[in-house]
């Protein structure tokens, strides 16, 4: 399985699997420092999540496809730490999540699995929850019991809330600010010991990280229009500034024309700091 490399030049064919790999993100961090890095994949009209019948949003199936997947997980795989909401929570208490956050743990997977365990890495990234309203199900965390969980929020949490949340393996810590922001973000994990971290939220996160805190933006773009009134985007909400993105690398899936119509193409963007 090949990709075509469009940028940087020259372009060449490359190999699907340990694209994203040799990226090697967790050894990329400063010192002291910590690198955040984001990943979506949108149809051409920019739509990450519609409702399905029963009006929980989600990845489309006409959107979702293994490749792609395949490239989720080798940046799960170079992550100490995973980036998530509230939200993946109470929809994990329903059934409803798209996965218990990767490493998956399927056969095609145990190569990223090994990969881990030789870079020194624990099996499974930790999981830090960004949340204001600390509405998050026991029954979910218990879920992810076989690692460390953070629950990151804002100064003025209720006690009681992060008194609830205190079990077993279940840290809350505040931010200096009232509201989560990412340089909040980015300082209170790095003070942890993480030094890669991979945000796998919707656009509320997204876009809070992106003040201070995002370095990378993974973008899988699917040639497909999806439409509807009723999606979800990688970026909603008001910025106070716009963002500029440098393009890192692109590549053309030439093999997902022979399988799946239209194509797609994975692009890597560097968020360039502000002016």
């Amino acid at each position: 399985m090949t990709v075509l490399r469009l940028y940087p030049p020259p372009q060449r064919k490359m190999p699907l699997h340990g694209l994203y790999l040799a990226l090697r993100l967790h050894r990329r961090s400063q010192a002291g420092g910590l690198l955040i890095y984001a990943n979506y994949i949108a149809s051409l009209d920019g739509r990450i999540s519609l409702p399905d019948a029963h009006g929980e949003q989600g990845v489309p199936a006409t959107l979702a496809n293994k490749r792609d997947w395949r490239l989720y997980q080798e940046l799960a795989a170079q992550s100490d730490i995973m980036l998530t909401s509230a939200r993946y929570f109470r929809q994990l208490a329903r059934g409803k999540a798209q996965d218990l956050l990767p490493v998956g743990r399927e056969k095609e997977y145990a190569d990223l699995a090994a990969w881990r365990l030789d870079e020194g890495l624990q099996a499974q990234p930790d999981v830090a929850i960004l949340s204001r309203s600390l509405d998050i199900p026991q029954a979910a965390l218990e879920a992810v019991g076989d690692r460390k969980v953070l629950v990151l929020t804002g100064r003025d949490a209720d006690v009681r809330d992060i008194e609830r949340l205190t079990l077993p393996g279940v840290r809350v810590l505040q931010n200096e600010q009232f509201e989560l922001d990412g340089a909040g973000i980015r300082s209170m994990l790095a003070a942890e010991g993480y030094r890669s971290a991979y945000m796998i939220a919707g656009p509320e996160v997204h876009r809070t990280l992106l003040c201070g805190g995002l370095d990378l933006l993974f973008l899988t773009q699917r040639h497909r229009l999806l439409g509807g009134n009723d999606f979800s985007s990688i970026m909603q909400g008001q910025l106070e500034s716009s963002v500029d993105m440098e393009l890192q690398s692109l590549y053309l899936d030439e093999q997902a024309l022979l399988h799946e119509r239209g194509g797609q193409c994975f692009a890597c963007y560097a968020v360039m700091p502000g002016v």
